[in-house]
């Protein structure tokens, strides 16, 4: 693509002995995270997070009334285009705080996160959430991320992070509580390329409910896992990708149910489940992005990092290691694009890019 910046190439170093430079998230056969890229990905929400056009609103209006300013309605998430991606470039954000203390932009990541994240303006957001027209308003993705960024301060040995998880903790309980009403009543999953896909929210909601010692989320989510997806069988890889994913069905299945089910039974199920996937010259060709500026096509570049986070967690099981360089693959297609001239990826692949270059560490 015209003006597309080549930034956030892989960086190939060799690892000798047991150490690690401090300045790298130090990944298997050389793939890296340094902090010059950490840099690079977090100006991308520092940019947008307190940008709040162009926007796309996700309201439902039962009067006149209710129209307000995406900043009005959503005094700490509003920025990034929508609702989500404000809260996962937070997440991002507190996440290179962690793993790169230190950072130039430290400054600037603290004054933000504190800005936006504040009692007064989560309070805000709750009343938001309880209009009796909003109960499944940024269900179920939204609710995912926002408990991945309760889980993230949660495990983040900071001033800063203790403040903003206390603040943060109604908005927190409440989509906990969302969770815990319609999870029950949900009867089949929703097994989609997109937003609403269950299998990846119930994982994210997973990995909050073992950081928050959350055990009553945490048995629901493993059950309703199991009633869904247990019996599956031959799932259809060769028919992905759909033309705006970002998400692969499949994958974000078996990701979650690594997580749900213990070692012995998730190995037997992915040999059911996709069979395909145990041999040796599995491929499976990253998905192609045909323009950029297209804010449905670019999807794909997402697609491409999530199928790489999910194909690592797998290839850390015994036999399944030949799945990293098909994770890769996908990582390498598409992290040259995550920083450029077009919004509609810039708002939200960094973040993609962020969980997959994590994954990638192992």
């Amino acid at each position: 693509m015209k003006g597309m910046l080549p930034i956030f190439l892989l960086s190939a170093v060799v690892l000798t002995g047991a150490s690690v430079a401090k300045d790298q998230v130090a990944a298997r056969n050389g793939i890296a995270l340094t902090a010059e890229q950490a840099e690079r990905l977090a100006a991308l929400p520092l940019k947008c997070l307190r940008q709040e056009f162009p926007n796309k609103p996700g309201e439902t209006l039962a009067s006149a009334a209710d129209i307000g300013s995406p900043r009005g309605l959503h005094p700490a998430f509003y920025g990034c285009f929508d609702w989500h991606s404000s809260v996962h470039g937070h997440w991002l954000l507190v996440r290179l705080l962690k793993t790169f203390p230190g950072l130039r932009v430290e400054k600037e990541i603290r004054r933000q996160l504190a800005a936006n994240i504040t009692a007064a303006h989560i309070l805000d957001e709750v009343r938001y959430f309880r209009r009796a027209e909003e109960t499944s308003f940024e269900r179920t993705y939204g609710w995912a991320w926002l408990l991945m960024l309760a889980a993230e301060l949660l495990a983040f040995d900071d001033p800063l992070a203790r403040e903003l998880e206390v603040n943060l903790r109604p908005l927190t309980d409440l989509v906990v509580e969302r969770w815990l009403d319609f999870l029950p009543r949900l009867v089949y999953p929703v097994r989609v390329g997109e937003h609403a896909n269950t299998a990846f929210a119930m994982a994210f909601a997973w990995d909050y409910a073992v950081a928050a010692g959350d055990g009553k989320l945490k048995s629901l989510l493993e059950k309703r896992a199991r009633d869904f997806y247990l019996d599956d069988r031959s799932c259809p890889l060769e028919w992905e990708p759909s033309g705006y994913d970002f998400l692969s069905p499949c994958l974000e299945e078996a990701d979650l149910m690594r997580r749900v089910l213990p070692e012995k039974e998730f190995a037997a199920w992915l040999k059911k489940f996709l069979p395909q996937l145990s041999g040796r010259r599995f491929t499976l060709a990253p998905g192609i992005v045909s323009d950029r500026r297209d804010g449905k096509l670019v999807h794909l570049d997402g697609l491409n990092f999530s199928r790489a986070w999910c194909l690592y967690g797998i290839a850390a099981l015994q036999g399944y290691g030949h799945l990293r360089p098909v994770a890769d693959a996908h990582m390498r297609h598409s992290l040259p694009a995550v920083a450029g001239d077009s919004y509609e990826g810039g708002h939200w692949l960094a973040t993609f890019a962020l969980y997959a270059l994590i994954a990638a560490g192992g």
